[in-house]
């Protein structure tokens, strides 16, 4: 628990203690600074966070807890694939195991039957963590139009998992458009209390939370630093 807490403290805080490390990452900080105004000074104010303001207070709390346990049950498909990719077989087995149980028993996955049965929710799984466990290093940080935070080596990468998705195989395009769209003000929605949290140069605190983050989950959680020894408490 205190490892967690530590975590998260430097996760929060990574604009004053990684962003010297991440200057060094972002070669095209001036263009990636014309995106990211495009991106959380224009079309999240104006368009995104006040819908997801909306869903979060229309929207009974149990839809909204369907609709993540929906999204997140497609996400154990990308991650089945890319768990065996990185020879983790047995979090591979266990997303094989969720993914059917709440597809037939769930109803379609709104209800996670396989947590109540035992089987945990794993850590997602993409091909840009995949990518970084064969060897390939993360490159220039990236801030993408519309798409946000990434690196050289991320986002080709969501092209990848994106092959992964059933409902991009849809041959309707309003229906693929609603389905991304439902999932992506669910996700802001969840965000929502983070929004106080930014402070500072707001590029900089997103861009340096960001490569951490992606440091710890492509390490699954064991970072480089010198708290081993508080295992002992």
């Amino acid at each position: 628990m205190l490892k967690l807490i530590l975590v998260t403290l430097l996760l929060m805080m990574a604009n004053f203690t990684f962003s010297e490390e991440a200057d060094e990452a972002d070669p095209f900080e001036e263009v990636n600074r014309v995106f990211y105004e495009l991106n959380f000074n224009l079309l999240d104010p104006v368009v995104i966070r006040p819908i997801a303001i909306i869903y979060d207070d229309l929207t009974p709390k149990p839809i909204r807890q369907g609709f993540r346990n929906f999204f997140s049950n497609l996400d154990e498909i990308p991650s089945l694939v890319n768990n065996v990719l990185q020879g983790k077989f047995g979090q591979a087995a266990n997303n094989a195991e969720r993914f059917l149980m709440n597809t037939t028993l769930g109803l379609g996955g709104f209800l996670d039957i396989a947590k109540r049965a035992g089987l945990q929710p794993g850590e997602d799984e993409d091909f840009g963590q995949t990518l970084a466990v064969w060897g390939v290093p993360d490159g220039p940080y990236l801030m993408l139009p519309f798409f946000g935070p990434s690196t050289l080596r991320d986002a080709p990468s969501n092209f990848v998992d994106s092959l992964l998705d059933p409902f991009s195989y849809n041959d309707s395009l309003p229906v693929r458009v609603v389905i991304k769209g439902i999932d992506l003000i669910a996700l802001r929605a969840d965000l929502l209390g983070i929004d106080d949290v930014i402070s500072g140069d707001k590029y900089l605190f997103i861009r340096d939370v960001y490569l951490q983050n992606r440091e710890y989950v492509i390490s699954d959680g064991a970072i480089d630093d010198d708290f081993d020894d508080l295992d002992d408490y």
